[in-house]
């Protein structure tokens, strides 16, 4: 499976820069909201340990601090039920389960990958209005860059159990889970099977564990 390309590199650098070195001045980091400071959070703890040399050294070591750390923000429940679509109402569990940690895999070690392609990025979150029985919320934010025009990049989030989680990214507008449940459906269609492109996915997530290279960000 392989994803819009024009999407796929500049997608991937610019959700790295989300995930790593996105400076707050105080003063902003005050005023945000709930939601916001979980992607500040995350954001932080990841730029103190993914620029570290036991991390750019050792691919494994990183996608395991990588997975433990974006684990408890993401609702990766959701986001495989989302992706599969149609195809997740007909799974039964032990394929829901596969679908889910292998999707999973996907994302943590593209996350990984990518942040070899760390540049200069702060990031500016945009005011967020949002009533206290909210469940849903999107969070607005604009990528800067020296020299480049912003890019703006929202976080779709949901409230599980009191948390704040992710379940979708859009770039420029362009949303994760449309993107990779197209991808997804178009290679179930095709091959007519759900347990066929899960053993894919497997083989190519142990491969790209075992041999990390850019190439891995194509997924």
């Amino acid at each position: 499976m392989k994803l819009n390309r024009p999407l796929t590199i500049a997608f991937w650098r610019l959700l790295l820069c989300l995930m790593l070195g996105l400076s707050l001045s105080a003063a902003q980091a005050d005023q945000l909201l709930a939601p916001q400071l979980v992607i500040q959070d995350t954001s932080d703890t990841l730029q103190k340990n993914l620029q570290q040399d036991e991390y750019k050294q050792d691919f494994l070591k990183a996608t395991q601090f990588v997975d433990k750390t974006i684990d408890p923000h993401v609702d990766f429940n959701r986001v495989s039920a989302l992706v599969l679509g149609k195809y997740w109402k007909t799974a039964n569990d032990a394929q829901k389960e596969r679908f889910r940690q292998e999707f999973k895999t996907l994302l943590v070690r593209t996350y990984a990958t990518a942040f070899t392609e760390y540049a200069d990025w702060t990031i500016r979150y945009l005011p967020l209005k949002m009533e206290p029985e909210e469940d849903k919320v999107v969070v607005k934010t604009e990528i800067l860059q020296p020299g480049a025009a912003p890019t703006a990049v929202d976080y779709r989030m949901a409230n599980v159990g009191g948390e704040w989680k992710v379940y979708d990214i859009l770039i420029e507008g362009v949303s994760l889970l449309q993107n990779y449940r197209t991808s997804f459906g178009q290679e179930i269609a095709q091959s007519g099977s759900l347990d066929g492109v899960i053993n894919r996915l497997a083989e190519r997530n142990s491969a790209a564990l075992k041999q990390p290279t850019k190439e891995a960000i194509k997924g």
